[in-house]
């Protein structure tokens, strides 16, 4: 295998997606994409609105060093992660990165009131719909599926052509 196979397949594994055949879940998984998306880019402003806020009443409370730098991480993942998210680009790396934020999320509620259900049901939700995102990816209406195509397209190609992969 060439180094040129190998980063396709690294590719693929980033870009494709579980493309189930009936288009109206499609559909429906790239409206829950998009939605999710926009609704969590809130999260990464109001961080930023209080940055010292944030540091002193969640970051240092679960016992993260350097709260303010955690804090614009946090922040900033929920921001740009989400626009990609929306977007259907760079689905998988934004859906592990936002995954791991409601999983901090989650642990600060349950480290500040037990297990009470309503403070993170919502952080709970949000983690199933990115772990969901994380194992099936974009879906058939995303960039992520035409990188994906690509990729295919050309590492098929090259399969074909042996002799142009040396």
């Amino acid at each position: 295998m060439t180094t040129t196979q190998g980063d396709n397949t690294l590719l693929s594994a980033i870009f494709s997606s579980n493309l189930a055949p009936n288009v109206w879940s499609q559909i429906g998984w790239t409206i829950l994409r998009v939605f999710v998306g926009l609704l969590m880019i809130h999260n990464g402003f109001s961080k930023l609105a209080d940055v010292e806020g944030f540091a002193e009443g969640v970051v240092t409370f679960i016992g993260l060093p350097f709260p303010v730098f955690f804090t614009y991480c946090a922040a900033y993942i929920e921001i740009i992660g989400s626009i990609l998210f929306a977007l259907g680009l760079f689905t998988r790396p934004a859906a592990i990165a936002l995954l791991s934020t409601m999983l901090v999320a989650i642990y600060f509620h349950i480290k500040d009131t037990g297990f009470s259900i309503r403070p993170y049901e919502t952080a709970s939700l949000y983690a199933l719909c990115f772990l969901f995102f994380l194992i099936n990816g974009a879906g058939q209406f995303s960039p992520d599926a035409l990188i994906a195509n690509y990729v295919g397209d050309s590492d098929s190609k090259q399969q074909s052509n042996p002799s142009s992969a040396s």
